[in-house]
């Protein structure tokens, strides 16, 4: 691993605060922001981690925005998908 490399912790705020456009299991058409995934369990974890869909596998978790824990993690992505809508 790389000394800069970061990890996703998990904490589920990305499955919540991010918009997906893109058809996903049991969501056709996607997921608005700031509604839950359907897959995330009541302790914030995908349910369907190992089989997730490509947009979700392709999203890189980032250390500036995710590091500090779910709510903070909300709030940047929040403000994240606004500044992108």
């Amino acid at each position: 691993m790389r000394k800069n490399q970061f990890h996703c912790a998990m904490c589920g705020a990305c499955c919540i605060e991010l918009s997906i456009s893109s058809p996903i299991p049991g969501l056709p058409d996607g997921k608005p922001a700031g509604v839950r995934c359907i897959h995330l369990t009541a302790d914030n974890r995908c349910a369907v981690y190992g089989a997730r869909p490509e947009v979700c596998r392709n999203w890189k978790p980032d250390a500036e925005l995710c590091s500090g824990g779910f709510e903070e993690a909300s709030r940047s992505l929040a403000l994240l998908e606004k500044a992108t809508r």
